[in-house]
């Protein structure tokens, strides 16, 4: 079976049937391959599959792993999801025929998740990709034409309560040139910065064209490389030109969770709370003392 990215949801909302045996992801937007994933896995955990086993294909790779991962089931008789990904999108000739053969031993109590990159048009037609599509279930996620992102843009918004005028979506559409991940940052800033309801097309200029010398993005590349010093200096240049606290916290608080850090996300939902006026403290000393935190830990 064949679907479109934005035909998943209702797929894995059918509660009332079992999830498909195997589910293959392939595309060139990185964001809607991450989405779609993220939903399947929730999806299992919905359905009891409460173990998970990431594989990840790399060189010197031997293929015997993900019968092993299939067939050793829980020691508590749960079900189990198989998290295969192959990030070249070129398992060879020996993984071409075990996938293959893979196919043949799916049963009850296993659901495997298949995540590639894009693929050529002649990937699509060599054989163990047809058999894997046929398998299960296949989805292609590909960025939406042109033509399109701004509809895409306004889907987006509708989530967080929110909607713009057509000029609006055409402004964020042409600023972000096609990067769906851009966008999707754009419209979380969207959701930071103003309340449910329409946005105008005034509004959204002030928050896309933010034409300020520090950035949310600068910090968010400092958090990633470790560079303490360059985190505190964003950090007080954004406290100097009156950024929002909530977009703040949006970049640290996603770092923290992109590292799975227990307690950095405990310190972020105190400063949260703290902005909310539901806490005292200063919430500029906590924003530093939280980037101390996620640039010297290596485990976090």
């Amino acid at each position: 079976m064949q679907l479109r990215p934005e035909q998943l949801a209702a797929h894995l909302a059918q509660l009332d049937k079992p999830l498909a045996p195997l589910y293959l992801l392939h595309g060139d937007e990185p964001l809607l391959v991450i989405e779609a994933g993220d939903a399947i896995r929730a999806a299992a955990r919905r359905q009891g599959f409460e173990e998970r086993e990431v594989i990840i294909v790399g060189t010197g790779f031997k293929w015997d792993e993900l019968f092993m991962a299939a067939g050793n089931m829980s020691l508590f008789g749960g079900s189990k999801l198989v998290d295969l990904r192959i990030p070249s999108g070129k398992p060879g000739r020996e993984g071409s025929e075990a996938l293959q053969r893979y196919i043949s031993t799916l049963g009850p109590g296993i659901v495997t998740l298949i995540t590639l990159p894009e693929l050529d048009w002649q990937a699509k037609k060599a054989a163990w990709v047809t058999a894997l599509s046929n398998a299960g279930v296949a989805v292609e996620c590909n960025a939406p034409p042109p033509a399109r992102l701004p509809q895409w843009i306004a889907e987006r918004m509708a989530r967080q309560g929110q909607s713009a005028p057509r000029p609006a979506l055409e402004f964020i559409a042409a600023h972000v040139e096609g990067n769906l991940l851009a966008a999707h940052q754009e419209i979380q800033k969207l959701g930071l910065l103003y309340p449910p309801g329409e946005i105008s097309l005034e509004q959204i200029e002030g928050a896309v064209m933010n034409v300020a010398r520090y950035d949310v993005s600068d910090l968010r590349d400092a958090l990633k490389n470790r560079d303490t010093v360059r985190a505190a200096r964003t950090l007080e240049g954004l406290k100097g030109e009156d950024a929002a606290p909530p977009l703040v916290l949006w970049a640290l608080a996603t770092e923290a969770r992109a590292n799975s850090a227990r307690p950095a996300l405990l310190q972020a939902a105190k400063i949260d709370r703290m902005i909310k006026g539901l806490a005292r403290g200063d919430v500029w000393d906590e924003f530093l003392q939280l980037a101390l935190r996620l640039t010297r830990s290596r485990s976090i």
